[in-house]
């Protein structure tokens, strides 16, 4: 599985690619240090293949590298950072 993110200025994706298939989570810059991740998008082809999870593991690592919290709205990010305690450093 391969995951690239298209970032612009307000906002962005981290978009996973698997079997021909994309699966997406969605987020939004309230400033520098805060992200809002509002967004997971996973085809049903590749649901059970742990790519939402994969998702969010990237986004919690991408926060950790560039230094911000992320606020959970999205309800499987949200559902994840409850079953990850030790995501608590970057999620508000």
């Amino acid at each position: 599985m391969q995951i690239t993110e298209q970032d612009g200025a307000t906002g962005g994706r981290y978009v996973a690619s698997l079997d021909g298939f994309e699966a997406e989570m969605t987020y939004s810059r309230a400033s520098p240090q805060l992200v809002i991740i509002d967004h997971t998008g996973v085809p049903d082809a590749l649901r059970g293949k742990g790519v939402g999870q994969a998702l969010a593991l990237h986004a919690v690592a991408a926060a950790r590298a560039g230094g911000w919290k992320i606020i959970p709205l999205c309800p499987f990010f949200k559902a994840q950072a409850q079953r990850h305690a030790d995501w608590s450093d970057v999620v508000t």
